[in-house]
């Protein structure tokens, strides 16, 4: 019988899921939040809080027994010196477990196991209608890009027909000056072709 005997098994023999909990509350300590089964979230989970309480405790027994659960001097510094003061005033429930989804390949369901001083993280994933929406403003930036282009084109265009149009002006002001000078000398020339004719005839 199977009288006193909770906890999953995990498909390991004592050691090897001893060593388990101990590296995955360690890397939860270490980093505040760790990703894996939903399983071994639920297994490690009380664990990781009562390395928490020893910190909070604060003693040399505490940090005794912390080293002989956690088996690194660093972490159990780590966790006594940063983790369990921002827990101080919390009496309990310092983790939580964020679902994620199952993982690709055995469709395992995955969780976040992260400290609840950190913050939440959910994924979801955006609705057609809010992708729409996001990608209206970024379509409308892409449109004005272009129309600040074509306005740029168009005053450089004004600026060459002003000054095509100057230029003809300035053509038509010195064909109007040089005009009056072509018809003196074009009268000039005939009255002295008159008096040449004059004495012949």
């Amino acid at each position: 019988m199977r009288h006193a005997r909770t906890g999953k098994k995990l498909g390991r023999d004592s050691a090897q899921r001893k060593a388990l909990y101990s590296n995955l509350a360690g890397q939860l300590i270490e980093h505040g939040r760790i990703k894996t089964t939903i399983t071994k979230a639920k297994a490690v989970k009380p664990l990781a809080e009562q390395m928490i309480t020893l910190g909070r405790r604060g003693d040399i027994h505490s940090r005794r027994q912390a080293v002989a659960f956690l088996r690194s001097k660093d972490v159990v510094h780590k966790l006594f010196a940063e983790v369990a003061p921002r827990f101080a005033d919390r009496p309990g429930g310092y983790s939580r477990i964020v679902k994620l989804g199952p993982r690709y390949g055995d469709a395992a369901e995955m969780v976040y196991l992260e400290l609840v001083d950190g913050p939440v993280v959910f994924k979801t994933k955006l609705k057609p209608e809010v992708e729409e929406v996001a990608a209206a403003p970024a379509a409308e930036e892409a449109a004005d890009e272009p129309a600040g282009e074509a306005e740029t084109a168009d005053a450089e265009a004004s600026v060459a027909e002003e000054e095509t149009v100057a230029s003809e002006e300035a053509a038509d002001d010195a064909v109007a000056e040089e005009a009056p000078v072509a018809e003196a000398e074009a009268a000039a020339e005939g009255d002295a072709e008159g008096e040449a004719e004059a004495p012949s005839a």
